[in-house]
């Protein structure tokens, strides 16, 4: 229940809103005005309330004025796993109204110092462990424990900001070194998509929220975003193990859990399940979500899956019901209130269902470009998502392909997305991930890389002729190679770069 606001915690909560306006400053702020007892970060270090989140982000904010000059127009990175540590970090670094830049905890030291370069990070906020790494990256700047107390300044404040900072964000990686997004929020942008989220899944104000995939990424940033705007405790665990988040699901009640889809994969595989009845809404994105992993996963647990597409550009464009998933298996649902979604051809056209094209979406969500230079493709305000899709009759949405995933084999269009699938359907096939190759007879060559179950002896040829037997002839891969585990990123996205 949301309860009553008295007169002096409006003023209050005003005030914070006009000083932070859309960040996670204000979220902070605001939930710790309103509900300043009940638990915020929930990690295995045990629980902070919202006001000692509050009181926390407001010393290292004050702390990091002090000691790095750090505010408006500047620059701090934040490399955190998914606890108390990371919420903190970016609630301060938004206090100042600081452009925070959010790393990949997966990095190498190359990688983290041609990041931190290329963003001009004039600060870093770092678990400990990764420390060592900051020092091999070769990043000239300061770097520091963002738990270590004697960064806090205890009863301080940074002045306030005359401007919200951006957040930048970073895209996956799959086929390079990840570019950053930065973004500028408002509350006139955050307010249709997010009254469209809050009408199509079954959150409550208050409700446990365990959030699965990494903070710095899109999704886990998002939801951290709405755990702060509805006053909910944000479970984190710093390492997704199955065992665990059943775990954490029983002993505090969790309603929602965010995930992407591989999550759901091992969670299904997990043995010690524990206690699930609370859970009211498993929310899934960051990459594909098989069909045949949807409906596996609604038998066992219930018809709670509700599945995000978007991209960390375009913000979300789709949302898929359970209803959806049942009654179109592979689709990613419709547009949500306040997106707009078209399929264009080449020259900018509109297509009709259900003919393929490239997938634009618009909403106020886009990003402004990359903070390297460049941005995506825009056309009538609506900006590509990299992805070839179409809408069947009833309006939904489904996506065929990466646009450079699609190959051309001795003539024939063939859609990988389409074989993998099927793969990802064998019983003896555990996981897998179809790519294009060159080819000199036919120009491209359809390669499918597998992960047998454990103790099968599946050939190259029996998955042959499964894919012969459901599909067209071309569409049969010329390369079937079993591997012992596919190279996926933190969001469960197959790094195709290194799996080539």
């Amino acid at each position: 229940m949301v309860g009553f606001v008295g007169p002096g915690q409006a003023v209050r909560m005003l005030a914070a809103a006009g000083r932070y306006q859309a960040s996670p400053a204000a979220g902070a702020a605001l939930a710790a005005i309103r509900w300043p007892d009940r638990a915020a970060v929930i990690d295995e270090d045990g629980e902070i309330t919202f006001a000692e989140l509050d009181a926390d982000s407001r010393a290292l904010a004050a702390g990091l004025h002090r000691r790095y000059g750090l505010g408006p127009g500047r620059r701090v990175a934040v490399m955190c796993r998914n606890h108390r540590g990371f919420v903190i970090a970016a609630v301060a670094g938004a206090r100042l109204g600081c452009d925070v830049v959010f790393l990949n905890t997966g990095f190498s030291a190359p990688q983290l110092g041609e990041v931190l370069e290329r963003e001009r990070a004039d600060a870093a906020l770092v678990d400990a462990e990764f420390l060592p790494l900051l020092e091999k990256s070769g990043y000239a700047g300061p770097g520091a424990d963002a738990m270590d107390p004697g960064l806090r300044v205890t009863g301080g404040d940074a002045p306030a900001p005359a401007r919200p900072g951006r957040m930048t964000l970073l895209t996956s990686g799959t086929t390079g070194t990840p570019k950053g997004a930065p973004r500028d929020l408002s509350l006139a942008h955050l307010a249709k998509p997010f009254v469209s989220l809050l009408s199509t899944t079954p959150l409550r104000v208050g409700d446990p929220m365990l959030i699965a995939p990494p903070l710095f990424h899109a999704l886990g940033l998002m939801w951290f975003g709405i755990a702060l705007t509805l006053g909910c405790p944000m479970v984190l665990l710093r390492r997704f193990r199955p065992e665990a988040v059943y775990e954490a699901v029983e002993r505090h009640r969790v309603r929602a859990l965010i995930a992407v889809p591989i999550m759901l994969d091992r969670l299904l595989r997990g043995e010690a399940r524990g206690d699930t009845s609370s859970l009211a809404a498993v929310v899934v994105s960051g990459s594909a979500l098989r069909p045949d992993l949807a409906a596996a996963f609604m038998d066992e647990f219930g018809d709670i899956v509700y599945n995000i597409y978007g991209s960390t550009e375009t913000g979300w464009g789709a949302i898929a019901t359970p209803a959806d998933m049942r009654a179109a298996p592979g689709t990613v649902g419709r547009p949500p209130y306040g997106a707009t979604v078209r399929i264009l051809d080449e020259d900018g056209g509109e297509l009709p269902p259900p003919e393929v094209g490239r997938v634009f979406v618009g909403g106020g969500l886009n990003f402004a470009g990359y903070s390297g230079g460049g941005s995506k493709e825009v056309v009538r305000g609506l900006m590509s998502t990299g992805d070839l899709g179409h809408f069947d009759a009833e309006g939904r949405l489904f996506i065929d392909s990466r646009e450079d995933d699609m190959i051309v084999s001795g003539g024939e269009n063939v859609y990988p997305r389409e074989v993998e699938d099927l793969l990802a359907r064998h019983e003896d096939v555990a996981d897998v991930a179809v790519l294009g190759r060159r080819d000199e007879e036919y120009g491209e060559r359809l390669a499918a890389f597998v992960v047998r179950r454990p103790g099968s002896a599946l050939t190259a040829e029996e998955l042959k002729d499964y894919v012969r037997a459901n599909l067209a002839r071309y569409k049969v891969p010329r390369d079937v190679e079993f591997v012992d585990e596919l190279p996926r990123t933190a969001t469960g996205k197959v790094a195709q770069t290194r799996l080539r």
